[in-house]
Formats: structure tokens, C-alpha cells, sequence
């Protein structure tokens, strides 16, 4: 179970965030019509920061096949505009025997380069990981630790590409190196079909299909999502279903 919490402070990270009508970022050059949904992967980090103005609020819940569960709270915030964010992210799991609280995210993250017709956004991201949960019941890493990952970011038409590689380090525990890709097709204004990828290298392999479905409010932002992330870890395979809700709106 450490390794579902390790797992899940990289993950939830990146559930990183979405727009109202206008927000994360302005369109791509070479973009035939801006995307109406962004920043709301499941599993790997979209390299788009919060406008000035807005705030994001998320929510994940991950059940796997033999119960044990874990759930996420994450909120973003500009600071004071797009090109610095804030965010922490706060867990409670539950693997059978023993449920609580998890490690805390403390996460800092650095608009590098906006997405343009010549390349990629980029978006660095650096946590620090809080010993927040106990590690005898296996619902923490039980030492503080650091967290990087560097999203990248870019559009062709109706298909936005992600890519990730990051690094965790739990003092005298853990060194992990995480590597990830996604693909989003735009199959209506409102509504993506998505297929991730995460690689904890000598680890894991996580592969996760998924949906997701927005309706803009005013200059507010719903959003909701499922997928079916099924990894290979120790000689065996396991599929889990994630759940995933995002509201995002404008704050004085």
C-alpha cells in the first residue's frame, strides 16, 4: 500500500486542472478552434497553469477489485497570475485493514512556455510530500519527501498530446522515476475520449482508458470523468475504477 500512496500523490498531482469558458492558457497558433476542455487529465499532467482570477477544485476516488479505495482533494490557485500556481493535495484511503489520512502534497508549478504553433507548453512542477499518513497501517510513505515533473503539452486539431517525466524522493525510502504520455480526442466540444499512460520505472506500467464531459456555467466550469486504469506490478495485473470531478470558477 506504500506504493498506491506514492502512487497516488504523483497521480493526483497530476490531475491537475480545467478552464472556464476561457481559462488555462490562450489557443494554440496552429489550432483550428480552441479547446473547450483543459487541464482535466486523470493520470498524467497537462502542462497549463490557472489564469488570474480562477480557481480550481478536484476531486478523484480510485476503488480497485479488492476494495481498498483512495480519494483525493485538490485546489489550485494563480499566483498571482498564470505563470506561478499553488496547489496542495490532501488524501484519504483506505486499504482494508486500516483507513485515514495520507501524505500531503505542498505543489509549486512554473508556466515556462505557453503552447504556440513552433511547440509545446511547458510546466515544471515541484511538491513537497508531507508524512501526513501513518506508514505502519501502509497509508503513507512515513518520511517527508520531494516530488518533480516536468508536463509537456501540445494540440493537433482534435487531439491533444501529454508528456510527462518526473522523479520521487522519499528520504531513506523511496527514488522513483515516473515517465508518462497521454492521447485526448476531442470527439465533441464538451466531450473527450482519453488513453493514459504512467511508468514507474522498474515498478509499474499503468495503462488507463478513460471519458470525460464539461458544461460551462456562466464563468463557471463542471467537469466530470471516469476511467479504468489497469496496471502490471509484481508479475500480476490489476484494473481499478476512477472517478473524477472538477469545478472551477472565478474568485475577487
Amino acid at each position: 500500500m506504500r506504493r498506491l500512496s506514492a502512487a497516488l500523490a504523483l497521480a493526483v498531482s497530476f490531475f491537475a486542472p480545467c478552464p472556464p469558458v476561457n481559462a488555462q492558457g490562450a489557443p494554440p497558433a496552429d489550432a483550428s478552434r480552441k479547446w473547450e476542455i483543459l487541464d482535466n487529465s486523470f493520470l498524467v499532467e497537462e502542462a497549463f497553469n490557472q489564469e488570474a482570477g480562477v480557481v480550481q477544485n478536484i476531486f478523484t476516488w480510485t476503488r480497485g477489485r479488492d476494495g481498498a479505495w483512495a480519494g483525493s482533494f485538490t485546489q489550485e490557485w494563480p499566483a498571482p497570475g498564470m505563470a506561478h500556481q499553488l496547489s496542495y493535495t490532501l488524501a484519504y484511503l483506505s486499504t482494508g485493514p486500516a483507513t485515514g489520512v495520507g501524505d500531503v502534497l505542498l505543489n509549486y508549478r512554473y508556466q515556462v512556455r505557453e503552447e504556440r504553433a513552433g511547440g509545446p507548453a511547458i510546466s515544471p512542477r515541484l511538491s513537497v510530500i508531507l508524512p501526513t499518513g501513518r506508514e505502519a497501517d501502509g497509508l503513507g510513505g512515513g518520511t517527508a519527501g520531494l516530488q518533480i515533473n516536468v508536463p509537456a503539452s501540445k494540440q493537433f486539431g482534435d487531439f491533444y498530446v501529454h508528456a510527462n517525466m518526473g522523479y520521487t524522493w522519499l528520504s531513506g525510502a523511496q527514488r522513483t522515476t515516473n515517465i508518462a504520455g497521454s492521447g485526448i480526442w476531442r470527439v465533441a466540444p464538451m466531450f473527450n475520449l482519453m488513453l493514459e499512460s504512467v511508468a514507474a520505472i522498474g515498478e509499474s506500467t499503468t495503462v488507463s482508458p478513460g471519458f470525460r464531459r464539461g458544461w460551462n456555467i456562466g464563468e463557471h466550469q463542471l467537469v466530470i470523468g471516469a476511467a479504468v486504469p489497469m496496471t502490471r506490478a509484481d508479475g500480476r495485473s490489476t484494473a481499478a475504477l476512477l472517478t473524477y470531478f472538477s469545478y472551477e470558477l472565478p474568485f475577487r
